[in-house]
């Protein structure tokens, strides 16, 4: 009965803990949902707020230049508005005539007062002189003490400031804002004492007060030795706040116009030279025009109309991603840096276009696709390119063109540059772009213009300048793999660079782990090729998969001397604990090193949550009766994850298999590689990975053929007959 309600509890608990599990794992799915709509609709409306409008003013003009239209009348009132230079200057004689202000601090000067007259009183016991009668001396210290009372207050009055740079930048004969019990009042910076202007001021005024009176000489003596200096504090503070705040305030109420061209008025003739006056009212007049468009029922259609183009083009590309690139979907990381890459292009040709002076041509919309070539793979990145040309030529002049123009470059820029191994791939497919640019517009040109003589040459320029800002690909796609921790095969071709000192530090330590690693890295990059992945990424993993093994190096077969085994030495629990150590000093080796953590991933999974099965049944095997602790004996994993992860997996544990055949034939090499790949499968351990059964076949093949070759029977050359 007691186990029966045992039971029922614990099964309870565990419906608890699975109702529990899939909550979490709803509001999960549900917040990362909200989070990737959230980033769209953030996108759209981005976009949105860098298209231009579509109602611009008609005329086009430039100072200096001729009036080339109509005579032009005011069709409203409107205000003229000052240039840059005159909003400038009256700026800057504000900030030079500003009035700093200070807080009065009134507690200061009482405190000070009372701390002098308490000093006074308890010094002027030791005050003797022989000139002085003692009824006199009475006299002589309320004199005394009403002077310094006196002076002191005078001093506080007008205020006390510690010498600073407000100070130093108030020019001489201004004021100062001075706010005592809340009420401002403005103050010649000349009455306002420092602690140094005090002193010098305390010792004159003694001087000149005391030097007709009898015993003088006595007396100044004495009110210096008073040292009324050291009760002079500063008691006004400057209030930076209040200053930069008033200040701002000042500079806000500027009036940005002077004077008023009123409805029907002349402004410019046909052929009239546009001089600095008019070309101020024009600008007024186009700023107004704009103004009142967009407050406009046309400019709503409008509006509304950009808002359909841009949600229909963001929406696609939603579409295209969660049909084809769900793994990029899942990522929020990832989401953001397509959607970053696409905003960034639409942005520099917004501002582009506000520029009279740079042409749209300058800007590298090629490096659009290389870049998410470089990160995913060649389709996204088309598909990505042909959505940004779509809604950048939405804004843009003559926009079929540019579109035409911007996706042909963009073909030759993946074609040429499909993988960036080498800097001079970059360079080659930048010469490439130039070229096509170039010839794609010669051809347009020539069929609008009918000949040769009227095709505008700058633009070969630009689009020269184009291909050379295209170089600077190689310095970005490093700065967005340490943003957003990416790995691009620039770096993998680095690492796997065998003179790097994790790879040096294997082969010296561990040469036989070393060499088996190089022979993962050929199996799996292999099967990887077949199978459509990264062969970069996995045999660069595949290199480093093993380096735990640079810590305990004698403690693996492969790099033991035949006889000497230590684990001879060993429990078999200690054993395992080695040899899983491996994994996990891996990874703490790795880290470390700050390897990416991409390449992490291989050391991590490399053995999945599988056991250390030698020593785990050779404990079973020799103690049969006693309980064991099977996750001493399990590797921590996780299991692979990826398909490149689960090929290392497998190419690990094949070649590691082979090596301890004592007959190489095609069945013993065919049989352990079936049965350590259908062990892994059953295990669970490939559970992770969208693997077809195909796709197991193609690799199990490319494995076979693979070590066929590498332990093929070799021929036996005859001995040279001496007779």
């Amino acid at each position: 009965m007691i186990k029966q309600t045992h039971n029922t509890e614990k099964k309870i608990l565990t419906l608890k803990k699975l109702i529990m599990t899939k909550f979490f794992s709803s509001i999960k799915k549900y917040t990362n949902l909200a989070f990737k709509t959230l980033l769209f609709i953030i996108t759209v409306i981005i976009i949105l707020f860098l298209f231009p409008s579509q109602g611009k003013f008609r005329y086009e003009f430039q100072k200096g230049s001729p009036w080339k239209h109509q005579n032009l009348i005011a069709p409203f009132n409107f205000a003229i508005q000052k240039s840059d230079k005159e909003i400038s200057a009256e700026k800057d004689s504000i900030i030079n005539n500003f009035k700093p202000y200070f807080k009065f601090d009134n507690k200061i000067q009482k405190s000070q007062l009372n701390l002098f007259h308490k000093n006074f009183n308890n010094n002027w016991g030791n005050y003797k002189h022989k000139n002085i009668p003692k009824h006199k001396l009475k006299i002589f210290k309320t004199e005394s003490l009403n002077y310094c009372d006196s002076i002191l207050n005078n001093i506080y009055n007008n205020g006390v400031v510690q010498f600073s740079e407000i100070l130093k930048q108030t020019k001489k004969g201004s004021s100062i804002i001075v706010v005592k019990n809340n009420v401002a009042e403005e103050r010649d910076i000349s009455k306002v004492f420092t602690p140094k202007i005090s002193y010098k001021y305390l010792k004159q005024d003694i001087s000149e007060k005391f030097k007709n009176s009898k015993n003088s000489s006595e007396k100044i003596d004495f009110l210096n030795s008073l040292k009324l200096y050291e009760y002079v504090v500063p008691n006004l503070f400057y209030d930076e706040k209040t200053s930069n705040k008033i200040k701002q305030n000042l500079i806000n109420d500027l009036s940005l116009t002077k004077g008023m061209v009123q409805a029907g008025e002349l402004i410019v003739t046909k052929g009239e030279i546009i001089n600095s006056k008019k070309f101020l009212i024009l600008k007024s007049l186009k700023s107004e025009y704009e103004k009142s468009l967009g407050s406009s029922t046309n400019y709503h259609f409008i509006l509304l109309g950009q808002i359909i183009l841009i949600f229909t083009s963001v929406l696609v590309l939603f579409l295209f991603l969660y049909n084809f690139r769900k793994e990029i979907l899942r990522h929020n990381i990832k989401t953001t840096f397509i959607l970053l890459l696409v905003l960034l292009m639409v942005f520099a040709s917004s501002m582009i276009l506000k520029s009279d002076t740079i042409s749209l041509n300058i800007i590298p919309f090629a490096i659009l696709p290389i870049i998410i070539s470089t990160f995913y793979d060649d389709r996204l990145a088309l598909f990505i390119h042909t959505i940004t040309i779509l809604l950048i030529g939405f804004i843009v002049p003559n926009g079929f063109e540019f579109v035409f123009l911007q996706f042909i470059a963009g073909i030759v820029a993946i074609f040429s540059l499909s993988q960036i191994h080498r800097r001079g791939q970059l360079f080659l497919s930048s010469i490439l772009v130039i070229i096509s640019y170039c010839i794609v517009y010669f051809g347009m040109a020539i069929i609008q213009e009918g000949n040769i003589h009227e095709i505008n040459l700058y633009n070969f320029a630009w689009f020269t300048g184009n291909g050379l800002l295209l170089l600077s690909a190689y310095p970005l796609i490093y700065l967005f793999e340490k943003m957003f921790g990416f790995l691009s095969d620039i770096s993998l071709m680095e690492l796997s660079d065998t003179n790097n000192q994790l790879l040096r530090e294997l082969a010296e330590k561990a040469p036989g782990s070393f060499q088996h690693s190089l022979q993962v890295a050929s199996l799996a990059e292999e099967a990887i090729f077949k199978l459509g992945g990264n062969p970069l990424l996995v045999r660069t993993g595949a290199l480093y998969h093993d380096i735990g093994k640079s810590l305990n190096p004698e403690y693996f077969t492969e790099n033991q001397i035949a006889g000497t085994n230590p684990h001879d030495k060993l429990s078999f629990e200690k054993s395992a604990e080695i040899i899983i150590g491996h994994v996990t000093k891996g990874v703490e080796l790795a880290k470390k090193n700050k390897l990416p953590h991409q390449i992490i991933s291989f050391i991590e999974t490399h053995h999945g949550t599988t056991q250390a099965k030698y020593f785990y049944r050779s404990f079973v095997n020799k103690y049969p009766d006693k309980e064991v602790d099977v996750k001493k004996y399990t590797y921590p994993g996780p299991a692979p994850f990826s398909k490149e992860t689960a090929v290392l997996m497998m190419a690990d544990s094949v070649e590691a298999a082979s090596r301890s055949l004592k007959v190489y034939t095609d069945k013993t090499i065919n049989d352990i590689i079936d049965t350590i790949i259908d062990s892994q499968i059953s295990e669970g351990q490939l559970n992770n990975v969208e693997f077809t059964f195909k796709d197991i076949t193609t690799i199990k093949n490319i494995f076979k053929n693979k070590i066929k070759n590498i332990y093929h029977t070799r021929i036996e050359y005859p001995e040279e007959n001496n007779t």
